[in-house]
């Protein structure tokens, strides 16, 4: 059994090979910036866009067209989860889901497709989500017949990619971003249904699509040019801002990387910084003089499982698993969990402390661990060395694994469901600074090493028959 993200595909059909991380403290953007951008038929087009969450409760902008704060269209997420579509002119029209969308471990499709010469006004705009056009509104008010709207406008009218003119930056992963000028295409040109799984909806090659005058298709497949069309039409997201190549990801909606968990995480804030999930929800920050938590939007109860994390700085972090038992405000989470202790360091779990077998780390050491949910086992490592005289490998015989310190250790992961990456500090005299590495790091690697299959990008090459967390590994390996 496993715990899959939803509108998850992991075999079959088109792949998407890459997507960008857009972190929302960096101001990140793509923009066709230099004022040359073609002008399309304004009241004709259909808009895509594929992407995956990383933080909630901000409003956060995935496409606008924009002169100005006071002169522009664009589509967005509200800070209620809501999806938007709106302009700065009342008649050209605005739409509130009521729906909310909140899972930030699946990726989404937004499809907007305009009309405006049709004699029924909700046919002038449509707002598919992950192939099904939504039809329920908070606010529901279509551009008037015939009507050019804020999109599609060109010349200084810049297409953004990640944020409108006032910011509002989106935060989280973006991947095949496509426009179609003058063709209101229905959801079923960008993707389809998967013929196994009918309610999970795949992205489909848009090689054979006419986009237009105005058109492009960014796949985000170009590290030193995130905004490059590969339509063939040439229109360019030239101006990129705050976007590194280490910002370019292989976590897709055809392979979905597990992060960490915004709606199953917490952190009690006695001052004013708080803690924070950042860079695509893979990097943990709590200040010092708060608790929090957080764990891996992927759970499991079979295969082998490979995942690394690095100390930005070594305080009173908790690094391990949890089981899906764990209380996220449990003064005690450690009855349920294996941990390496940083502060020490020292392995804890329920009411026990051991420093058999511990190693010493230091700030920008990369933590390896290994999850054996074939044979109930559990490793930790520090820079590629296996604490404990560790070896993953070893199979039933579970040589040097933490989990055998401990007398409930092998019960924590064998009867309690699915096991998850956790991290978590419970002192308020220490915090936590860290970035998970599930596959997709948010930092460079000296050399990347990938797995067996050939997914992930890890410092070091994961032990023989561990895997990335993803869902390609996941379909094969997961149970």
């Amino acid at each position: 059994m496993i715990i899959l993200p939803a509108n998850t595909l992991s075999t079959g059909g088109y792949e998407v090979a890459n997507s960008v991380r857009f972190n929302d403290g960096d101001s990140p953007s793509l923009k066709d910036g230099d004022g040359s951008a073609p002008s399309g038929t304004r009241t004709k087009f259909t808009w895509s866009i594929w992407f995956k969450r990383g933080t909630l409760g901000t409003t956060q902008t995935l496409g606008a067209a924009s002169y100005s704060s006071s002169d522009e269209g664009y589509f967005q997420i509200n800070s209620d989860d809501k999806f938007e579509w709106d302009s700065t002119e009342s008649a050209d029209g605005n739409l509130i889901t009521n729906r909310v969308f909140r899972d930030c471990s699946a990726w989404y499709n937004v499809i907007i497709a305009v009309d405006t010469s049709q004699g029924t006004a909700a046919n002038r705009m449509k707002i598919y989500v992950n192939g099904t056009q939504e039809t329920s509104f908070a606010t529901e008010t279509y551009p008037d017949e015939d009507r050019g709207v804020y999109w599609n406008v060109g010349g200084t009218y810049y297409p953004w990619i990640g944020r409108k003119h006032g910011g509002e930056y989106f935060d989280g992963y973006i991947a095949e971003v496509a426009l179609i000028d003058n063709q209101q295409l229905a959801a079923t040109s960008f993707g389809e249904f998967d013929e196994d799984s009918p309610t999970i909806w795949k992205p489909k090659d848009l090689t054979d699509l006419t986009f237009g005058t105005s058109g492009y298709w960014l796949d985000m497949e170009d590290s030193s040019a995130f905004g490059n069309d590969v339509s063939g039409v040439g229109n360019h997201f030239g101006t990129v801002a705050n976007l590194a190549a280490t910002d370019q990801t292989t976590d897709t909606p055809t392979n979905n990387f597990a992060t960490l968990n915004p709606l199953d995480h917490y952190y009690n804030a006695t001052t004013s910084t708080g803690g924070t999930l950042s860079e695509g929800s893979t990097k943990f920050v709590i200040a010092s003089g708060n608790k929090g938590f957080a764990r891996s939007t992927i759970g499991v109860t079979a295969g082998k499982w490979y995942w690394e994390c690095k100390l930005h700085a070594v305080s009173k972090g908790f690094l391990g698993v949890c089981n899906n038992e764990i209380l996220v405000k449990d003064s005690t989470p450690q009855d349920n969990a294996i941990y390496l202790y940083e502060a020490t360091p020292d392995f804890r779990s329920g009411s026990q402390i051991l420093t058999t077998g511990v190693a010493s780390i230091s700030t920008n050491d990369i933590m390896n661990f290994a999850l054996d949910m074939d044979n109930h086992a559990f490793y930790i490592g520090v820079n590629n060395s296996w604490m404990n005289s560790g070896d993953p490998t070893s199979g039933s015989s579970r040589t040097g694994a933490i989990s055998e310190l401990f007398t409930t250790g092998r019960t924590i992961i064998s009867d309690s469901g699915e096991m998850f990456a956790n991290l978590l500090n419970t002192s308020t005299s220490g915090g936590i600074n860290t970035s998970m590495n599930f596959g997709c790091p948010a930092y460079a690697n000296s050399s990347d090493a990938a797995d067996a299959n050939g997914y992930g990008a890890f410092e070091f090459a994961p032990p023989s028959e561990y895997y990335a967390l993803c869902t390609k590994n996941l379909a094969e390996y997961g149970g």
